[in-house]
């Protein structure tokens, strides 16, 4: 009935659908026969009979047809009883009519359908477990196939409509089942075209079932008939594109159909709903071929966007509030959702866990991603299925991981959506994320260490109980592993874990404490973190289940103080004080409520006990004094004790330190008591009288070291506590704090900024040699204590509002730069001495980090000794100390220089010489300057009222921050960024360091967090601003005024170098700021564009809501106006560094090509010291280093620029003197040269090594273009490495056998498949350009021969490689040629080993003496193109006009 209709014909389908209709109302019509319920049919048609003989006994109602034999039997039964039939081939029409006469019951026709039942008294050995019905095992005759399968589709329209019935039964559901599987189709095409018309009418779920029988029913014959309707029906019906995508990964496709479908499907992606995606992507996936898996990979993660598909947190809280209300459906729909997304990524586990390809081309996709913001969630979690699932792309994953996280591309706000988003998803693969976070916290690198903590946070904030505890684990593994920085950042994750969710820490807290057992290995500042970790779960809200811990804790401290090993004593005063901040949290949240008051009162106590144990544990021990009054001070600063606390240090501990260090004036010491006389000097009341005070202070450092010489007290003193000057400053601070707290002022302690200290003269000028060493390390104790003292005054008051107290800290600081000034002098003579501690949070014993800096001063001034005044002139080039220039200066200078400037000249060096040592080194010997002090850089022209005894004005004297000051504080300023700001480049961590020394000194610093300091430090640029203001007019003045000579007659040397140096540190604050990585967290961008709108409004007050590529451009050409007073070539480094910053931030363009522009401005200047010499040394190498990467890094056309220098500046370099330099690049000298080749030769090789290799399908214009490109880069390279004969020291060498070897393999690369289907084209540029390769690799063969001669180690390492790398070119060459059929164009032979300078090497003549008579017909025919070098035998290629060589010796 329906094999003779079209396929795509509308009319026809119509008219089916009214056949359809029709036949179903007639069979509505039609009355039923009523049969016996339960009974064999027994008639006399021909159909009855002959399926009784062969075997099948017809049932009536619920029973089963009954088979009597085996299946098999039956139908080979019933084909030979209908071809011996008398009537055959009537038979088979009588067999039909009578199967249509009694299918027409229902009852009849579903028994007919169902599975026949077997007889039991008749089975034999070859029953199987599942009987076919009747219309299967007839649909299984040839002879009757095409009348069944017609019967059943006359049949099927009658229950198109009919839902499922009583039974259970759906009726077309059983009549397609009976097409499936069948072992033989007689006529599949009819069968197919029968089923696609009947899914062309049926309803939707009835489409569905015949769509995905498809592959069960048809042929693979008929497979691309199928798909191609498909296809066409995809475009018609979306809502059959499940069931369709469905069938056709289960089809044998053709390649170009398949890509059809997946480019139809991809288009429809974004409009897809969540329950349909899986199988969609399982097309996808399944279609995809390894040449084309990238692209198709990377259509995908743009298409596919799930964030939209899947609700929030947000929303996810308020459907399940209406669930809980009652909304069930929504709560349904949420985890349908989720199921969805489950099945989804299954399948997409599937496809990268079996398939390779698809893998690489996800992880190669994620990879190719440049821009930062085009990282998606999907990007993330893609890379940690395929880890999970793909053992093999675990290290590739980890690479492109630590690139992203190292590039920004990477924040925490998308690792962080990931989480949330995709929690059941990323639950499955947990094990993988702790392993990833575990690999990650290995790294060198400080942000990815970053980024593997914030794995195990959100790991632990995301999944439920069992998954936390095993993120808990790992977190206290890794602060047991005695890797410094895995322990640092395990315990900032801790710490981070209990502010966000204290309840779910507390759980694990017996994990978190068996941490206690390995305190021996943890640093200070680690310790305090542990402390606070435990003090937290011990003693927050909610904490009565937490006694174990507080038991435990007490336990630790109480014995750690006891101990008289000041390494355990430490910890002991750290944790109680620790635990002493946690207790007064918690006393000030329970105080809030009426309830709590008695238990604050009680806490109260607890911390006063507390504090006593401490106080009573540790007076024995001065370091232990005053690391405890430091730790008691930090407690303070951060406002956590209560009042009554306070009071309590008030009474106690505050008032004692008048009795320990405060004396009268009057009271002065009795010169007989002491070998020195003692004074009271730096006092900045001028007022005559006695009534003031002093500090006691070089009386207290002679009875303890009188004490500690001695080891005992003298009888005088025996009555009273023995107080060390060691405590001074630690208490002082302590008292500030409090007093600050209590009375929100210093008035009650101002007398101490101005009071006078006992000390004794301390600038002996030239009797310092004369003392004894006794004496002078005294000395050095008394500066180190005064400098100490001082610092902490500043610190105190540097907040003070008065103009009188602001001008008293400036004084205080022109005495520290004097005192320290003054304190070189006296280290320099005295190179074994050991300062004594300033702070005490050291995790090592007491004299340890004080020994390692003495005797690296003291083997630094060996040094000195050895190699004179070189060795001075490279030391103070890195100090930052305000030591004066070279002894090295220039003859020629002398006679222009005023007398008064030659002395001056004079006397610095003679200062130079006795002043040689570094403060740098004694860093960690001073007490830390608080942020708070760098608001004294705001300071101005201040006025200082001096008032005699009536209170009237006395005099006036103006107060001014001096540059020795201004470099004092820029210096300090500047090493605190460095220490705190990690810049987005970040360095690596050394695990040479010492341990945890890179923090000693910054304890105050670190207890504020980068985003605190980064605030504070924007606030301060604008003061910032001022001074480098002010430094640009005083060089650019300077210049003015000595007409451009930066060695004229009226610098002063001294000045000139305190002011270059400020200016330098101005420029790394700058650099600092800019450069921190924070600035591209979105939390910050607010920030950054505050610091951008200072530097912008410096050139012009503008809008404060400007975009921020406007305030980036005018930053940017602000910073770019100091370019023309920079006075050291570390200057322009920095400078131009702080631009690329800027310019990083920005889109646009034209900065690439103002920076190059600068830096060749740099690279073209001479920059010459105050004293006339150039600048010259390691550390100028390596800024000029840097600043010519910068130059062609950024240039439009490296090779220009390249061959410029090469052909330009290095012949005028060896066309001058010996100690001159090019004219064209001034910084160019032969002291310089190996740095211009190493960074040229660098250039060269990166530029070819980043041009595409071309193909034959592009363009001959394309082809041209790099041909030209690859003749001028081979040009370049034979220029450089032609160098070699006139610099051919060690360095060069190394640097030609190294970037040689990487050139030629990039040649081999990129240009020899550009030059196989260039060279019929172009012929003669080809060969031009392989005949100029061939000069360089020869001179690359005489450098490997010079290298073998002369057995230098570090030469002969690059040998082999490169020998290889240049025999291959040959048969390379070669082989493009036959490709091109001109293979007779080409000889390969030996070539001689020569020197340098083209010399034959003798010891290889007599070796080779017999090949010259065996090949001498081979030389004959090579003569004519053998070049003046005279190789008996190489490889050559072109004829007469080409040849190419190599030695394979």
């Amino acid at each position: 009935m329906f094999g003779k209709r079209r396929l795509s014909r509308p009319e026809d389908r119509k008219s089916l659908t009214e056949d359809c209709s029709t036949k179903k109302n007639e069979v509505n019509k039609k009355p039923r026969k009523s049969l016996a319920q339960d009974e064999v049919v027994e008639n006399d048609s021909a159909f009855v009979k002959l399926l009784k003989t062969a075997g099948v006994t017809l049932k009536t109602g619920e029973r089963q047809n009954q088979l009597a034999v085996d299946q098999v039997i039956f139908q080979r039964k019933l084909s030979q009883a209908l071809r011996k039939h008398p009537s055959y081939p009537k038979a088979v029409e009588e067999f039909i009519s009578g199967l249509e006469s009694y299918i027409e019951d229902r009852d009849c026709f579903r028994n007919c359908l169902l599975s026949c039942e077997r007889l039991q008294e008749e089975e034999t050995s070859t029953v199987t477990p599942y009987y076919k019905s009747l219309i299967k095992l007839l649909l299984g005759i040839d002879n009757l196939q095409p009348a069944i399968i017609r019967i059943l589709f006359e049949k099927l329209p009658e229950f198109l409509y009919e839902s499922i019935n009583n039974d259970g039964l759906n009726m077309p559901r059983l009549i397609i089942n009976q097409l499936k599987w069948l072992d033989r189709i007689i006529d599949g095409k009819d069968l197919t075209t029968k089923i696609m018309q009947l899914i062309s009418i049926a309803p939707v779920t009835l489409q569905h079932d015949l769509i995905t029988s498809l592959p069960e029913i048809i042929g693979d014959s008929q497979h691309g008939d199928v798909a191609g309707e498909l296809s066409d029906l995809l475009t018609k019906n979306t809502t059959l594109t499940v069931p369709i995508l469905d069938v056709l990964s289960s089809l044998r496709l053709d390649p170009k159909l398949l890509s059809k479908v997946r480019h139809l499907v991809m288009a429809k992606l974004s409009a897809v709903t969540l329950d349909n995606l899986p199988v969609i992507i399982k097309f996808i996936l399944h279609a995809v071929t390894v040449t084309d898996a990238l692209e198709v990979i990377s259509e995908l993660r743009k298409k596919l966007d799930l964030e939209y598909c899947i609700l929030p947190p947000q929303l996810q809280t308020s459907q399940s509030k209406l669930k809980n209300k009652g909304h069930v459906s929504s709560g349904n729909q949420e985890n349908s959702n989720q199921d969805c997304v489950s099945l989804l990524f299954d399948v997409i586990k599937s496809a990268v866990r079996y398939e390779r390809a698809i893998s690489e081309a996800w992880i190669k996709a994620i990879e190719n991603i440049d821009s930062v913001s085009d990282h998606k969630v999907l990007d993330l979690l893609m890379l940690l299925i395929i880890y999970s699932v793909n053992t093999q792309s675990k290290k590739c994953i980890e690479k492109v991981l630590r690139n992203k996280v190292q590039s920004g591309s990477i924040p925490e706000q998308l690792l962080q959506s990931t989480f949330c988003t995709y929690a059941s998803v990323l639950r499955d693969v947990f094990p993988s994320i702790l392993s990833l976070a575990q690999s990650l916290l290995h790294s060198t690198d400080q942000s990815v260490i970053s980024f593997g903590s914030l794995l195990y946070k959100y790991a632990f904030m995301s999944f439920d109980t069992y998954y936390q505890q095993e993120v808990i684990g790992a977190l206290v593994t890794h602060v047991c592993s005695g890797n410094d920085a895995e322990v640092d950042i395990a315990l900032e994750v801790l710490s981070e874990l209990v502010v966000l969710n204290l309840s779910a820490v507390r759980l694990y807290a017996v994990f978190v404490k068996g941490i206690l057992d390995y305190l021996d290995n943890l640093t200070p500042s680690q310790i305090r973190k542990l402390f606070h970790v435990l003090s937290t779960l011990a003693f927050s809200k909610g904490h009565e289940n937490s006694g174990h811990i507080q038991d435990d804790m007490y336990l630790v401290i109480r014995k750690q103080l006891s101990s008289t090993v000041f390494k355990y004593k430490l910890i002991g005063i750290i944790g109680a004080i620790t635990m002493v901040g946690s207790m007064a949290a918690d006393s000030e949240a329970s105080g809030v409520t009426p309830d709590g008051a008695e238990l604050s009162s009680e806490r109260c106590k607890q911390m006063t006990s507390l504090l006593q144990l401490v106080h009573s544990c540790s007076e024995q021990s001065p370091q232990a004094s005053a690391l405890y009054y430091d730790e008691f001070a930090n407690l303070i600063a951060k406002g956590k004790l209560p009042p009554k606390t306070l009071e309590w240090i008030e009474q106690t501990i505050c008032n004692d330190f008048q009795d320990a260090f405060v004396v009268d004036l009057s009271a002065l010491p009795k010169l007989s008591d002491y070998p020195f006389p003692v004074k009271a000097l730096y006092g900045l009341d001028e007022d005559e009288s006695q009534d003031g005070i002093a500090i006691n202070l070089l009386p207290l450092l002679l009875r303890h070291d009188l004490g500690n010489n001695m080891g005992v007290m003298t009888s005088r003193d025996q009555d009273q506590k023995l107080v060390s000057p060691v405590c001074l400053s630690p208490y002082f601070r302590l008292l500030r704090l409090c007093v600050e707290k209590q009375h929100g002022d210093l008035e009650e302690i101002d007398g101490l900024l101005d009071c006078p200290l006992y000390l004794t003269d301390l600038d002996l000028e030239e009797k310092l040699g004369s003392l004894s060493v006794q004496e002078r390390s005294f000395r050095c104790s008394l500066l180190f204590l005064v400098i100490n003292w001082f610092r902490e005054v500043v610190n105190a008051f540097c907040q003070q509002k008065s103009a009188e107290m602001k001008g008293k800290v400036l004084i205080r600081l022109r005495h520290i730069t004097e005192l320290q000034t003054l304190l070189e002098k006296y280290l320099a003579v005295t190179p074994s001495y050991v300062p004594l501690l300033a702070n005490f949070d050291l995790e090592t014993l007491d004299g340890g980090p004080h020994t390692s800096t003495a005797v690296t001063v003291k083997n630094k001034k060996k040094g000195e000794k050895a190699q004179g005044g070189k060795k001075r002139k490279a030391d103070s080039g890195k100090s930052s100390s305000l030591e004066g220039p070279s002894k090295e200066d220039g003859s020629e200078c002398e006679h222009s220089q005023s007398d008064k400037s030659q002395l001056e000249k004079d006397f610095t060096e003679k200062e130079e010489e006795k002043a040689s040592v570094s403060l740098q080194n004694y860093i960690t010997f001073f007490r830390e300057l608080d942020l708070e002090v760098f608001s004294i850089l705001c300071c101005g022209l201040l006025t200082k009222s001096l008032l005699d005894t009536e209170m009237h004005t006395e005099a006036t004297e103006v107060v001014q921050l001096g540059p020795p000051e201004l470099l004092f504080l820029l210096n300090d300023l500047s090493q605190k960024l460095e220490n705190m700001l990690v810049p987005t480049a970040t360095k690596r961590i050394s695990f040479l360091k010492g341990k945890g020394s890179r923090n000693i000194g910054f304890s105050h610093l670190h207890q504020r967090s980068a985003q605190e300091v980064a605030h504070y430090l924007v606030v301060l640029l604008t003061p910032l601003c001022n001074h480098l203001e002010n430094m640009h007019n005083y060089f650019q003045c300077l210049a003015t005024e000595n007409h451009g000579m930066i060695d004229g007659p009226g610098v002063k040397i001294q000045e000139h170098k305190i002011m270059s140096s400020c200016y330098q540190r101005l420029l790394q604050i700058f650099l600092a700021l800019f450069a921190w990585g924070g600035f591209s967290q979105a939390e910050n961008r607010n920030l950054m564009l505050e610091a951008l709108k200072v530097l912008a409004n410096r050139l012009k007050q503008g809008d404060h809501e400007a975009p921020l590529g406007e305030l980036l451009s005018q930053s940017f050409h602000y910073l770019q106006n100091f370019h023309h007073s920079v006075p050291s070539f570390q200057c322009a480094i920095y400078l131009i560094r702080l631009l690329i910053v800027i310019s990083e931030k920005s889109a646009a363009s034209q900065n690439k090509e103002k920076l190059a522009s600068l830096a060749r401005q740099f690279l073209c200047q001479v920059w010459v010291q105050p004293n006339g010499e150039r600048e010259r040394g390691s550390s100028f190498n390596d800024q000029l280093h840097t600043l010519l990467c910068i130059y062609l890094e950024r240039a439009d056309n490296v090779l220009k620029l390249i061959e410029e220098i090469a052909s330009t500046g290095v012949p005028e370099l060896i066309n001058s003197s010996k100690d001159a330099s090019s004219s064209s690049f001034p910084t160019l000298t032969r002291q310089t040269f190996v740095v211009f080749f190493r960074v040229m030769m660098a250039e060269l090789e990166k530029s070819v090594r980043n041009l595409q290799a071309g193909t034959a399908a592009d363009l001959p214009k394309v082809h041209e273009e790099k041909l030209r490109y690859w003749n001028m880069a081979v040009r370049d390279f034979n220029i450089l490495i032609s160098l070699v004969k006139v610099f051919d020291s060690r360095p060069v060498l190394n640097v030609c056998l190294k970037y040689g070897r990487l050139f030629v393999e990039t040649f081999l690369k990129q240009c020899m498949p550009l030059l196989d289907f260039s060279f019929r084209k172009h012929r003669e540029d080809v060969l031009s350009l392989l005949k100029t390769f061939q000069l360089s690799t020869r001179q690359l063969h005489h450098m490997c021969g010079h290298s073998k001669i002369h057995q230098d180690t570090s030469l002969t390492n690059h040998v082999p490689l490169l020998k290889k790398t240049l025999e291959l070119f040959v048969y390379r060459v070669k082989a493009m040629l036959i490709l091109n059929n001109c293979q007779e164009a080409f000889w390969l032979g030996n070539l001689k080993n020569r020197d340098l300078q083209g010399e034959e090497i003798l010891s290889q003549q007599s070796q080779e003496s017999s090949m010259d008579e065996n090949q001498e017909e081979l030389s004959s025919q090579l003569s004519k193109q053998e070049t003046e070098e005279g190789s008996i035998d190489e490889a050559s290629v072109g004829g007469n006009e080409e040849d190419d060589n190599e030695s394979d010796d």
